[in-house]
């Protein structure tokens, strides 16, 4: 999965910048924008990829996430899993520049719910958990496992 994570109103507004784009409500006020093929296509500026260390993060995107924050913090989050083992990274801006991380997790570690990247980039845009659940399971975002599952989704 690779998606933008953000409050729904400003993750609405922010996608109509982007063509063929969706947004995805989550729980707890959160939309997720799936970064499809399609969407990655529409905003790569074909800049060399930054050296922030994400998968499919597109060249310069980076530029629009940190101009998006300025109204509310946005985080770019990759994950990827098979039979509970994978790896994470997570990075969120607020108030126009870099906040939080890059945050990573190597390859095939099994780590803590409660300190894995996304979670704690969710925390960041207010996200809260409840006993038994970390904040990735709070906001809905274990209903899909790929993008392109997510941009096919309609319920939250």
């Amino acid at each position: 999965m690779e998606a933008v994570i953000a409050s729904d109103e400003l993750l609405q507004v922010a996608s109509r910048e982007v063509p063929g784009s969706r947004v995805v409500p989550l729980r707890q006020g959160l939309s997720l924008m799936p970064m499809t093929d399609e969407v990655c296509d529409v905003v790569t500026d074909d800049s060399a990829e930054g050296d922030l260390g994400f998968w499919k993060l597109p060249g310069g995107f980076e530029t629009r996430l940190a101009q998006w924050s300025s109204t509310g913090p946005v985080a770019y989050v990759e994950a990827d899993y098979f039979g509970g083992v994978g790896e994470q990274r997570a990075a969120v801006w607020a108030d126009g520049s870099l906040a939080l991380g890059p945050l990573g997790e190597p390859e095939k570690k099994r780590f803590s719910r409660a300190v894995s990247p996304i979670s704690q980039a969710l925390r960041r845009l207010g996200a809260r958990r409840s006993l038994g659940e970390d904040e990735f399971e709070a906001v809905g975002l274990d209903r899909h496992r790929t993008s392109d599952d997510w941009g096919t989704s309609s319920t939250a």
